[in-house]
């Protein structure tokens, strides 16, 4: 490519078709495995002059390169005074660069590698820590993460039954028939508890709540925690005890500073950072261990990287052909 070739624009459309996760999740295993420079991501309030209490935001600015010659940079724009005026909260944009010339190659949709990439994530720590036998995959939420889940899971262990909590009953129960209509034996679970304790191998959070949803008393032996949709201090979705006689990965080490479920868990006692048994680049290389035996608990707690983003964007290039 030139520098007088124009830029491409990927739509949603486009981006989303080649992040199938049976491509997706076996490149991010291989991208955490190598070596890449993901320095932390920027974090920035905006208020503008003369806007309502609901203009408030945050914007997110999240760069990564690799020696593979790409460098990406996603800006995600969070304005939750949004819901009011009939707008999605989050909007997000993924520019791919030449890292050995700074050209821009690619603006491709933020939104859809992000929730692509996140799912991906969950399914590459679960291919480590859930049980081979894990067939059954609560999902609480109903978001765009939690509905490519099943898919996601089902591309690394054999999944055949799924649930889905929601706050909203209708919530659920709408998100459950969309998967039986996709072909996947999927329920509403209208108790949060009883599901967790009857019907999950896998537990899977990808919600934004701020108060803790899922109680380790609740979680059985051999199960799977599987925490992706908290990424800030400020939220949660599993209680202290989650962490209790469980072993705790995370996807980076930035998610000990970052994740509201650690850092209350470390300041009740019942997780200390040594306790954590890895990373995904750890796993990724071999340099730790995953689950042990089947009756093990185990926990995966993920905030994001750049990493994954830079993954899928490549993924995504590379599908365009020659250029």
């Amino acid at each position: 490519m030139t520098a007088t070739t124009p830029m491409k624009h990927f739509d949603e459309a486009a981006t989303r078709a080649p992040l199938d996760f049976r491509r997706l999740v076996p490149a991010l295993r291989e991208a955490f495995a190598a070596e890449a420079q993901v320095p932390p991501r920027h974090v920035h309030s905006i208020e503008t002059a003369g806007a309502d209490p609901g203009g408030k935001g945050t914007v997110l600015i999240m760069p990564a390169w690799s020696d593979a010659g790409f460098l990406g940079i996603k800006t995600i724009n969070i304005f939750p005074g949004n819901s009011a005026r009939g707008l999605p909260g989050l909007h997000a944009t993924y520019v791919l660069y030449d890292a050995r010339t700074g050209v821009p190659l690619a603006m491709m949709d933020g939104n859809e590698i992000t929730a692509r990439r996140t799912a991906a994530a969950s399914a590459l720590g679960a291919s480590f820590l859930a049980r081979q036998d894990a067939r059954r995959l609560l999902v609480l939420g109903t978001g765009r993460i939690a509905r490519m889940l099943p898919a996601a899971h089902a591309s690394v262990r054999p999944i055949d039954e799924v649930w889905v909590w929601n706050h909203r009953t209708e919530g659920a129960e709408a998100l459950a028939a969309q998967w039986r209509a996709e072909g996947w034996n999927a329920r509403a679970a209208p108790n949060l508890e009883a599901a967790v304790r009857e019907h999950a191998d896998i537990v899977s959070c990808a919600t934004l709540a701020t108060a803790p949803l899922v109680r380790g008393e609740w979680l059985a032996p051999g199960s799977h925690l599987d925490l992706i949709g908290s990424f800030t201090p400020a939220m949660r979705e599993a209680d202290a005890q989650c962490f209790v006689g469980a072993r705790t990965y995370v996807d980076t080490n930035e998610a000990l500073q970052k994740s509201g479920d650690l850092l209350d868990a470390m300041a009740a006692g019942t997780l200390h950072a040594q306790d954590v048994q890895g990373t995904l680049a750890e796993l990724c290389r071999g340099q730790r261990a995953g689950r042990a035996d089947d009756e093990e608990r185990t926990v995966f707690k993920a905030v994001g990287s750049a990493l994954e983003d830079l993954t899928a964007a490549t993924l995504v290039w590379k599908n365009a052909g020659p250029t």
